[in-house]
């Protein structure tokens, strides 16, 4: 089964620095197939400019191919705005893109920064993601 998700930016980074964390084994499911990452320009924007940080120490090699990885592997979903507000406004598009998608399959968004979003079962922690893509047990 597949599985789509919109991943936010804080679990990406959270993998690249630590690959054996449960953001790690939330992106490499991503990067395998059994996750369908969903995105959109301004997402993809949104995680080249934060890896690039100096403080991430990271090469323009590596965000690269990190970029690649998620551009080949994913699925690209425009999103129209939707009403809400959030305490970042930059989390918006990731919630507008979750939205768009779920019109047609069941889409999660998932982030470590939980609170910053609306109560919603479709939107969980890197754990929560692991947990349903595991207790299916096709993955």
């Amino acid at each position: 089964m597949k599985y789509y998700a919109v991943i936010d930016t804080n679990v990406i980074v959270s993998a690249v620095l630590k690959q054996d964390s449960v953001p790690g084994k939330v992106v490499r499911m991503a990067l395998e197939g059994s996750i369908v990452p969903i995105l959109n320009d301004v997402i993809e924007n949104e995680y080249r400019e934060v890896l690039s940080r100096p403080k991430f120490h990271l090469s323009q090699s590596i965000i690269e191919d990190i970029i690649f990885a998620f551009r080949d592997k994913g699925l690209y979903v425009e999103a129209g705005s939707f009403e809400i507000e959030l305490p970042d406004p930059k989390d918006r598009v990731f919630y507008e893109v979750v939205m768009e998608k779920r019109k047609s399959e069941e889409t999660w968004l998932v982030t470590g920064n939980i609170r910053h979003f609306p109560v919603e079962p479709f939107i969980v922690t890197p754990r929560e993601m692991l947990d349903v893509v595991l207790n299916d047990g096709d993955a």
